[in-house]
Protein backbone atom coordinates (compact mmCIF):
# COMPACT_ATOMS: atom_id res chain seq x y z
CA UNK A 1 0.00 0.00 0.00
CA UNK A 2 1.37 3.60 -0.61
CA UNK A 3 2.70 5.87 1.87
CA UNK A 4 -0.29 8.71 2.75
CA UNK A 5 1.22 11.65 3.65
CA UNK A 6 1.79 11.95 7.78
CA UNK A 7 0.03 15.67 7.31
CA UNK A 8 -2.74 15.56 5.67
CA UNK A 9 -5.21 17.74 7.39
CA UNK A 10 -8.35 16.28 9.40
CA UNK A 11 -10.80 19.32 7.45
CA UNK A 12 -9.86 17.16 3.76
CA UNK A 13 -10.29 13.73 5.25
CA UNK A 14 -14.11 15.13 6.78
CA UNK A 15 -14.47 16.47 3.06
CA UNK A 16 -13.78 13.08 1.60
CA UNK A 17 -16.15 11.17 4.07
CA UNK A 18 -18.94 13.61 3.37
CA UNK A 19 -18.12 13.50 -0.25
CA UNK A 20 -18.34 9.52 -0.57
CA UNK A 21 -21.00 8.83 2.56
CA UNK A 22 -23.53 10.96 0.48
CA UNK A 23 -25.20 8.75 -0.76
CA UNK A 24 -25.41 5.95 1.84
CA UNK A 25 -27.10 9.06 4.16
CA UNK A 26 -29.46 10.02 1.66
CA UNK A 27 -30.46 6.29 1.29
CA UNK A 28 -30.72 6.33 5.43
CA UNK A 29 -32.97 9.23 5.04
CA UNK A 30 -35.13 8.50 2.06
CA UNK A 31 -38.91 9.09 2.07
CA UNK A 32 -38.79 9.26 6.13
CA UNK A 33 -39.60 12.94 7.59
CA UNK A 34 -37.04 14.64 10.30
CA UNK A 35 -39.40 15.32 13.71
CA UNK A 36 -38.02 16.59 16.41
CA UNK A 37 -37.32 13.39 18.21
CA UNK A 38 -37.57 14.12 21.89
CA UNK A 39 -38.76 11.86 25.09
CA UNK A 40 -40.31 13.66 28.05
CA UNK A 41 -38.49 14.17 31.31
CA UNK A 42 -41.72 12.04 33.32
CA UNK A 43 -42.41 9.64 29.75
CA UNK A 44 -41.05 6.20 30.20
CA UNK A 45 -38.41 5.41 27.67
CA UNK A 46 -39.10 2.06 26.28
CA UNK A 47 -35.57 -0.46 25.53
CA UNK A 48 -35.09 -3.34 23.09
CA UNK A 49 -32.02 -4.98 23.56
CA UNK A 50 -30.46 -6.70 19.76
CA UNK A 51 -27.98 -9.14 20.52
CA UNK A 52 -28.66 -10.93 24.13
CA UNK A 53 -25.24 -11.72 24.82
CA UNK A 54 -22.94 -11.12 28.29
CA UNK A 55 -22.25 -8.02 27.14
CA UNK A 56 -25.95 -7.06 25.81
CA UNK A 57 -27.27 -8.23 29.04
CA UNK A 58 -25.14 -6.47 30.47
CA UNK A 59 -25.81 -2.90 28.53
CA UNK A 60 -29.62 -3.70 29.32
CA UNK A 61 -29.20 -3.62 33.15
CA UNK A 62 -27.48 -0.45 32.68
CA UNK A 63 -29.87 1.42 30.87
CA UNK A 64 -32.77 -0.17 33.45
CA UNK A 65 -30.40 1.42 36.43
CA UNK A 66 -30.04 5.11 34.70
CA UNK A 67 -30.58 7.80 37.06
CA UNK A 68 -32.54 9.39 34.03
CA UNK A 69 -35.58 7.16 33.57
CA UNK A 70 -38.13 5.78 33.86
CA UNK A 71 -37.02 2.65 31.30
CA UNK A 72 -38.92 -0.41 31.19
CA UNK A 73 -37.15 -3.46 28.73
CA UNK A 74 -39.84 -4.26 25.98
CA UNK A 75 -37.99 -6.25 23.32
CA UNK A 76 -35.38 -9.17 23.35
CA UNK A 77 -34.10 -9.98 20.01
CA UNK A 78 -30.89 -12.73 19.05
CA UNK A 79 -30.62 -15.45 16.22
CA UNK A 80 -29.79 -17.54 19.23
CA UNK A 81 -32.95 -18.97 21.38
CA UNK A 82 -30.88 -19.52 23.97
CA UNK A 83 -29.21 -16.37 24.71
CA UNK A 84 -32.61 -14.50 24.31
CA UNK A 85 -34.25 -17.20 26.75
CA UNK A 86 -31.19 -16.81 29.50
CA UNK A 87 -30.71 -12.64 28.81
CA UNK A 88 -34.79 -12.78 29.95
CA UNK A 89 -33.63 -14.55 32.82
CA UNK A 90 -31.33 -13.38 33.99
CA UNK A 91 -32.86 -9.60 33.76
CA UNK A 92 -35.93 -10.36 35.09
CA UNK A 93 -34.33 -11.67 38.01
CA UNK A 94 -32.25 -8.63 38.84
CA UNK A 95 -34.96 -5.93 37.71
CA UNK A 96 -37.89 -7.58 37.61
CA UNK A 97 -40.24 -4.41 37.67
CA UNK A 98 -38.93 -2.88 34.48
CA UNK A 99 -38.58 -5.85 32.29
CA UNK A 100 -41.56 -6.04 30.15
CA UNK A 101 -41.60 -9.38 27.81
CA UNK A 102 -43.89 -11.56 27.27
CA UNK A 103 -43.10 -14.04 24.74
CA UNK A 104 -44.45 -12.58 21.94
CA UNK A 105 -41.52 -9.38 22.25
CA UNK A 106 -38.98 -12.42 22.44
CA UNK A 107 -37.46 -12.72 18.83
CA UNK A 108 -35.03 -14.91 17.28
CA UNK A 109 -33.91 -15.17 14.16
CA UNK A 110 -32.42 -13.24 11.57
CA UNK A 111 -35.28 -10.67 11.32
CA UNK A 112 -35.72 -10.42 14.98
CA UNK A 113 -33.53 -7.35 15.12
CA UNK A 114 -36.42 -5.40 13.10
CA UNK A 115 -39.51 -7.18 15.42
CA UNK A 116 -38.05 -5.78 18.01
CA UNK A 117 -37.64 -2.46 17.21
CA UNK A 118 -40.64 -2.18 16.14
CA UNK A 119 -42.11 -2.29 19.34
CA UNK A 120 -40.47 0.95 20.12
CA UNK A 121 -41.84 4.42 19.58
CA UNK A 122 -40.11 7.24 17.68
CA UNK A 123 -37.63 8.11 21.14
CA UNK A 124 -37.39 5.23 22.51
CA UNK A 125 -33.61 3.32 22.59
CA UNK A 126 -32.47 0.12 20.90
CA UNK A 127 -29.47 -1.57 21.73
CA UNK A 128 -26.95 -2.88 19.38
CA UNK A 129 -24.53 -5.77 21.03
CA UNK A 130 -24.41 -8.18 17.95
CA UNK A 131 -21.06 -8.77 16.25
CA UNK A 132 -20.04 -5.87 14.70
CA UNK A 133 -20.57 -6.92 11.45
CA UNK A 134 -24.16 -6.43 12.12
CA UNK A 135 -24.23 -2.33 13.02
CA UNK A 136 -24.30 -0.73 10.08
CA UNK A 137 -27.67 -2.99 8.85
CA UNK A 138 -28.89 -2.42 12.38
CA UNK A 139 -28.69 1.19 12.39
CA UNK A 140 -29.85 1.65 9.36
CA UNK A 141 -33.37 0.36 10.34
CA UNK A 142 -33.01 2.25 13.86
CA UNK A 143 -32.41 5.75 11.55
CA UNK A 144 -35.62 5.10 9.75
CA UNK A 145 -38.17 3.85 12.69
CA UNK A 146 -36.67 7.48 14.72
CA UNK A 147 -34.84 5.79 17.48
CA UNK A 148 -32.52 6.59 19.77
CA UNK A 149 -29.30 4.13 19.74
CA UNK A 150 -26.44 2.55 21.78
CA UNK A 151 -24.35 0.50 20.21
CA UNK A 152 -21.20 -1.46 21.31
CA UNK A 153 -17.65 -1.69 20.25
CA UNK A 154 -16.38 -1.91 17.31
CA UNK A 155 -18.74 -0.24 15.28
CA UNK A 156 -16.90 -1.54 11.94
CA UNK A 157 -14.03 -3.83 11.15
CA UNK A 158 -13.57 -2.66 7.67
CA UNK A 159 -13.12 0.21 5.23
CA UNK A 160 -16.33 0.08 3.14
CA UNK A 161 -18.65 -0.32 6.24
CA UNK A 162 -16.64 2.12 7.83
CA UNK A 163 -17.54 4.82 5.05
CA UNK A 164 -21.56 3.60 5.33
CA UNK A 165 -21.30 4.31 9.34
CA UNK A 166 -19.58 7.86 8.81
CA UNK A 167 -22.46 8.73 6.37
CA UNK A 168 -25.31 6.91 9.38
CA UNK A 169 -24.17 8.83 11.69
CA UNK A 170 -24.39 12.44 9.91
CA UNK A 171 -27.92 10.79 9.08
CA UNK A 172 -28.67 10.14 12.65
CA UNK A 173 -27.54 13.60 13.72
CA UNK A 174 -30.12 15.50 11.02
CA UNK A 175 -32.73 13.50 12.84
CA UNK A 176 -31.72 14.85 16.60
CA UNK A 177 -31.38 10.97 17.30
CA UNK A 178 -28.82 10.31 19.91
CA UNK A 179 -25.99 7.92 19.61
CA UNK A 180 -23.88 6.15 22.38
CA UNK A 181 -21.04 4.24 21.49
CA UNK A 182 -19.65 1.33 24.44
CA UNK A 183 -16.28 2.91 24.12
CA UNK A 184 -16.71 3.48 28.22
CA UNK A 185 -13.31 4.71 28.54
CA UNK A 186 -14.70 8.12 27.48
CA UNK A 187 -17.44 8.03 30.44
CA UNK A 188 -14.47 6.92 33.10
CA UNK A 189 -14.06 9.92 35.49
CA UNK A 190 -11.11 9.20 36.30
CA UNK A 191 -9.70 9.48 32.24
CA UNK A 192 -12.02 12.61 32.14
CA UNK A 193 -10.08 14.39 34.62
CA UNK A 194 -6.34 12.77 33.31
CA UNK A 195 -7.43 14.12 30.19
CA UNK A 196 -8.14 17.53 30.98
CA UNK A 197 -4.68 17.50 32.57
CA UNK A 198 -3.04 16.14 30.04
CA UNK A 199 -4.28 18.47 27.66
CA UNK A 200 -3.48 21.35 29.51
CA UNK A 201 0.00 20.16 29.59
CA UNK A 202 0.52 19.04 33.02
CA UNK A 203 3.06 16.10 31.33
CA UNK A 204 4.60 18.41 28.70
CA UNK A 205 4.25 17.18 25.27
CA UNK A 206 3.56 13.68 24.63
CA UNK A 207 6.89 12.02 22.86
CA UNK A 208 5.43 8.15 23.39
CA UNK A 209 2.40 5.87 24.61
CA UNK A 210 2.13 2.82 25.45
CA UNK A 211 -0.80 0.07 25.71
CA UNK A 212 -0.66 -3.27 26.74
CA UNK A 213 -3.46 -6.69 26.63
CA UNK A 214 -1.48 -9.72 27.41
CA UNK A 215 -3.54 -12.76 29.18
CA UNK A 216 -4.92 -16.11 28.34
CA UNK A 217 -7.23 -16.86 25.68
CA UNK A 218 -10.90 -15.60 26.84
CA UNK A 219 -14.16 -15.27 24.82
CA UNK A 220 -14.32 -17.36 21.22
CA UNK A 221 -10.56 -16.05 20.94
CA UNK A 222 -9.79 -20.42 19.56
CA UNK A 223 -11.85 -22.51 17.85
CA UNK A 224 -11.71 -25.98 16.84
CA UNK A 225 -13.28 -27.44 13.94
CA UNK A 226 -17.51 -26.65 13.21
CA UNK A 227 -19.28 -29.50 14.34
CA UNK A 228 -20.44 -32.41 11.76
CA UNK A 229 -24.22 -31.00 10.48
CA UNK A 230 -23.65 -27.82 12.21
CA UNK A 231 -24.87 -24.55 10.36
CA UNK A 232 -21.46 -23.00 9.10
CA UNK A 233 -23.13 -19.31 9.38
CA UNK A 234 -24.58 -19.67 12.77
CA UNK A 235 -21.05 -20.76 14.09
CA UNK A 236 -19.37 -18.56 13.01
CA UNK A 237 -21.60 -15.84 14.19
CA UNK A 238 -21.63 -17.77 17.63
CA UNK A 239 -17.77 -17.90 17.58
CA UNK A 240 -17.69 -13.92 16.45
CA UNK A 241 -14.03 -13.26 17.94
CA UNK A 242 -12.52 -16.41 16.14
CA UNK A 243 -13.62 -14.86 12.48
CA UNK A 244 -12.44 -11.06 11.25
CA UNK A 245 -15.64 -10.74 8.99
CA UNK A 246 -17.61 -10.78 12.02
CA UNK A 247 -15.75 -8.75 14.82
CA UNK A 248 -12.55 -7.69 13.90
CA UNK A 249 -10.96 -11.00 15.42
CA UNK A 250 -9.64 -10.55 18.77
CA UNK A 251 -7.46 -7.70 17.65
CA UNK A 252 -10.09 -5.28 16.83
CA UNK A 253 -12.80 -6.80 19.87
CA UNK A 254 -10.11 -6.85 22.75
CA UNK A 255 -7.73 -4.09 22.22
CA UNK A 256 -9.95 -1.10 20.82
CA UNK A 257 -10.64 0.43 24.74
CA UNK A 258 -7.00 1.51 25.04
CA UNK A 259 -6.71 2.35 21.60
CA UNK A 260 -9.32 4.42 21.62
CA UNK A 261 -8.83 6.64 25.14
CA UNK A 262 -4.51 6.85 23.97
CA UNK A 263 -6.19 8.65 20.80
CA UNK A 264 -8.39 10.80 23.14
CA UNK A 265 -5.15 11.66 25.66
CA UNK A 266 -3.02 12.55 22.77
CA UNK A 267 -6.14 14.39 21.32
CA UNK A 268 -5.78 12.92 18.13
CA UNK A 269 -5.75 9.78 15.92
CA UNK A 270 -2.63 7.95 14.62
CA UNK A 271 -2.00 7.93 10.67
CA UNK A 272 -0.29 4.88 10.13
CA UNK A 273 0.86 2.09 11.72
CA UNK A 274 3.84 -0.93 11.22
CA UNK A 275 3.10 -4.00 13.02
CA UNK A 276 4.51 -7.58 13.93
CA UNK A 277 2.09 -10.99 14.43
CA UNK A 278 1.96 -14.47 14.99
CA UNK A 279 1.00 -17.71 15.32
CA UNK A 280 2.38 -19.93 17.92
CA UNK A 281 0.05 -23.05 19.36
CA UNK A 282 -2.35 -23.33 17.32
CA UNK A 283 -3.62 -26.87 18.87
CA UNK A 284 -5.46 -27.41 21.91
CA UNK A 285 -3.94 -29.77 24.46
CA UNK A 286 -5.81 -32.58 22.86
CA UNK A 287 -3.83 -31.73 19.72
CA UNK A 288 -6.83 -30.67 17.53
CA UNK A 289 -5.63 -27.89 15.54
CA UNK A 290 -7.78 -24.69 15.97
CA UNK A 291 -9.49 -23.08 12.69
CA UNK A 292 -9.92 -19.35 14.03
CA UNK A 293 -7.86 -16.37 12.15
CA UNK A 294 -6.43 -15.00 15.09
CA UNK A 295 -2.85 -14.61 15.68
CA UNK A 296 -1.59 -15.00 18.99
CA UNK A 297 0.55 -11.88 19.68
CA UNK A 298 0.48 -8.35 17.97
CA UNK A 299 3.17 -5.64 17.97
CA UNK A 300 2.03 -2.62 16.76
CA UNK A 301 3.53 0.59 16.36
CA UNK A 302 1.49 3.22 15.39
CA UNK A 303 2.59 6.67 14.39
CA UNK A 304 0.61 10.20 14.98
CA UNK A 305 1.15 13.41 12.14
CA UNK A 306 3.86 14.88 14.56
CA UNK A 307 5.69 11.71 14.27
CA UNK A 308 5.11 10.70 18.46
CA UNK A 309 5.10 7.08 18.58
CA UNK A 310 2.52 4.94 20.32
CA UNK A 311 3.27 1.28 20.97
CA UNK A 312 0.47 -1.27 21.64
CA UNK A 313 1.34 -4.84 22.52
CA UNK A 314 -1.23 -7.91 22.28
CA UNK A 315 -1.03 -11.31 23.89
CA UNK A 316 -3.61 -14.32 24.44
CA UNK A 317 -1.06 -16.89 25.93
CA UNK A 318 -1.68 -19.47 28.76
CA UNK A 319 1.66 -19.24 31.41
CA UNK A 320 2.81 -15.96 30.53
CA UNK A 321 3.50 -12.72 32.49
CA UNK A 322 0.00 -10.61 32.28
CA UNK A 323 0.15 -7.43 31.68
CA UNK A 324 -3.26 -5.01 31.12
CA UNK A 325 -2.53 -1.27 31.36
CA UNK A 326 -1.60 2.12 29.82
CA UNK A 327 0.58 4.87 30.06
CA UNK A 328 1.71 8.28 28.59
CA UNK A 329 5.29 10.11 28.30
CA UNK A 330 6.10 13.64 28.25
CA UNK A 331 8.36 16.42 28.24
CA UNK A 332 7.57 17.06 31.69
CA UNK A 333 6.67 13.87 33.41
CA UNK A 334 4.93 10.21 32.58
CA UNK A 335 1.15 9.50 33.73
CA UNK A 336 -0.47 6.29 33.92
CA UNK A 337 -3.55 6.08 32.06
CA UNK A 338 -5.53 2.57 32.86
CA UNK A 339 -3.88 0.81 35.98
CA UNK A 340 -5.19 -2.34 35.31
CA UNK A 341 -7.96 -3.05 32.34
CA UNK A 342 -9.38 -1.05 30.03
CA UNK A 343 -9.86 1.96 31.99
CA UNK A 344 -9.00 0.92 35.46
CA UNK A 345 -8.88 3.49 38.41
CA UNK A 346 -6.67 5.62 39.34
CA UNK A 347 -5.09 7.53 37.08
CA UNK A 348 -1.83 9.43 38.39
CA UNK A 349 0.93 11.78 37.25
CA UNK A 350 4.47 11.67 37.86
CA UNK A 351 7.23 14.38 37.73
CA UNK A 352 9.48 11.38 36.00
CA UNK A 353 9.46 8.71 34.18
CA UNK A 354 9.72 6.24 36.90
CA UNK A 355 6.89 5.21 38.94
CA UNK A 356 7.58 6.06 42.39
CA UNK A 357 5.08 6.96 45.27
CA UNK A 358 7.50 9.78 46.24
CA UNK A 359 7.15 11.10 42.71
CA UNK A 360 3.45 11.33 42.24
CA UNK A 361 1.77 14.64 41.66
CA UNK A 362 -1.92 14.07 41.42
CA UNK A 363 -4.25 10.81 41.77
CA UNK A 364 -7.60 10.47 40.19
CA UNK A 365 -10.51 10.81 42.77
CA UNK A 366 -14.08 9.98 41.77
CA UNK A 367 -17.28 11.42 42.80
CA UNK A 368 -19.35 8.82 44.35
CA UNK A 369 -21.72 6.70 42.89
CA UNK A 370 -19.91 7.70 39.50
CA UNK A 371 -17.06 5.07 39.71
CA UNK A 372 -18.45 2.59 36.76
CA UNK A 373 -18.21 4.05 33.34
CA UNK A 374 -20.42 1.26 32.04
CA UNK A 375 -23.52 3.08 34.34
CA UNK A 376 -21.75 6.43 33.60
CA UNK A 377 -21.76 6.20 29.28
CA UNK A 378 -25.82 5.26 30.20
CA UNK A 379 -26.09 7.90 32.60
CA UNK A 380 -24.87 10.51 30.33
CA UNK A 381 -26.44 9.08 27.46
CA UNK A 382 -30.00 9.23 29.15
CA UNK A 383 -29.41 12.27 30.38
CA UNK A 384 -28.94 13.62 26.86
CA UNK A 385 -32.06 12.14 25.29
CA UNK A 386 -34.28 13.62 28.72
CA UNK A 387 -32.72 17.40 28.12
CA UNK A 388 -32.73 17.01 24.25
CA UNK A 389 -28.84 17.82 24.49
CA UNK A 390 -26.79 17.37 21.14
CA UNK A 391 -25.11 13.75 21.09
CA UNK A 392 -23.78 11.74 18.79
CA UNK A 393 -21.23 9.05 19.42
CA UNK A 394 -20.72 7.52 15.92
CA UNK A 395 -18.06 9.41 14.03
CA UNK A 396 -15.38 8.95 16.65
CA UNK A 397 -16.52 5.89 17.21
CA UNK A 398 -16.08 4.56 13.76
CA UNK A 399 -12.27 6.91 13.72
CA UNK A 400 -11.62 4.51 16.73
CA UNK A 401 -12.73 1.22 14.92
CA UNK A 402 -10.63 2.25 11.87
CA UNK A 403 -6.97 3.37 14.04
CA UNK A 404 -7.98 -0.61 15.49
CA UNK A 405 -8.27 -1.85 11.79
CA UNK A 406 -5.61 -0.28 10.80
CA UNK A 407 -3.06 -1.51 13.44
CA UNK A 408 -4.73 -5.14 12.79
CA UNK A 409 -4.16 -4.56 9.22
CA UNK A 410 -0.31 -4.06 9.30
CA UNK A 411 0.34 -7.23 11.55
CA UNK A 412 -2.01 -9.03 9.14
CA UNK A 413 0.10 -7.98 5.70
CA UNK A 414 3.40 -7.12 6.97
CA UNK A 415 2.79 -3.71 5.28
CA UNK A 416 2.62 -0.10 6.41
CA UNK A 417 -1.03 0.75 6.84
CA UNK A 418 -2.18 4.44 6.74
CA UNK A 419 -5.68 5.15 7.64
CA UNK A 420 -6.24 6.32 4.65
CA UNK A 421 -4.91 2.76 3.11
CA UNK A 422 -7.98 1.13 6.00
CA UNK A 423 -10.56 3.29 5.30
CA UNK A 424 -10.27 2.94 1.43
CA UNK A 425 -8.93 -0.42 1.29
CA UNK A 426 -12.14 -2.03 -1.22
CA UNK A 427 -12.41 -5.47 0.82
CA UNK A 428 -15.81 -5.42 2.33
CA UNK A 429 -15.39 -9.05 4.29
CA UNK A 430 -18.94 -9.81 4.18
CA UNK A 431 -21.23 -7.87 1.76
CA UNK A 432 -25.31 -8.21 1.86
CA UNK A 433 -25.57 -9.14 5.68
CA UNK A 434 -28.53 -7.30 5.15
CA UNK A 435 -30.11 -10.01 3.41
CA UNK A 436 -28.71 -12.77 5.26
CA UNK A 437 -31.29 -15.90 6.37
CA UNK A 438 -30.75 -19.14 8.29
CA UNK A 439 -29.97 -21.22 5.56
CA UNK A 440 -27.50 -18.38 3.40
CA UNK A 441 -23.90 -19.08 2.87
CA UNK A 442 -21.35 -17.95 5.13
CA UNK A 443 -19.07 -14.83 4.36
CA UNK A 444 -16.22 -17.04 5.26
CA UNK A 445 -16.10 -20.26 4.08
CA UNK A 446 -13.53 -23.33 5.33
CA UNK A 447 -11.43 -25.32 2.91
CA UNK A 448 -11.28 -29.02 2.28
CA UNK A 449 -9.48 -29.63 5.69
CA UNK A 450 -12.10 -27.79 7.59
CA UNK A 451 -9.78 -24.38 8.18
CA UNK A 452 -10.47 -20.72 7.08
CA UNK A 453 -8.31 -18.40 5.53
CA UNK A 454 -5.67 -16.64 7.80
CA UNK A 455 -3.55 -13.85 7.65
CA UNK A 456 -0.45 -14.73 5.63
CA UNK A 457 1.90 -11.44 6.12
CA UNK A 458 4.05 -10.64 3.08
CA UNK A 459 2.58 -12.80 1.08
CA UNK A 460 -1.12 -11.42 0.76
CA UNK A 461 -0.65 -7.52 0.98
CA UNK A 462 -3.42 -5.81 -0.19
CA UNK A 463 -6.50 -7.55 2.46
CA UNK A 464 -6.07 -9.55 5.48
CA UNK A 465 -6.79 -12.88 3.63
Amino acid sequence: MNESSNTASLTSRRDFLKDTGRLAAASALAGVALPHVHAAASETIQIALVGCGGRGTGAAADALRTKFGPTKLVALADVFEDRVNNSYANLRKQLPDQVDLPADRRFVGFDAYKKAMDCLRPGDVAIFASPPAFRWVHFTYAIAKNLNVFMEKPVTVDGPTSKRMFALGEAAQKKNLKVGVGLMSRHSRALEDLAKRVHDGAIGDIILQRGYRMHGPIGYFSSLPKPAGANELLYQIQRFHSFIWASGGNYSDFYIHIIDHLGWLKNAWPVKAQALGARHYRQSPEGVTYVDQNLDVYAVEYTYADGTKFDFDGRCMTGCQDMYSSYLHGSKGMAIASRNGDCGMPSSIYKGHTIRRSDMLWQSQVPPGEENPYQNEWNDLMHAIRNDKPYNEVQRGVEASLVTSMGRMAAHTGQEISYEDMLNCEHEMAPGLDQLGANSPAPLQAGPDGRYPVPTPGVTKTREY
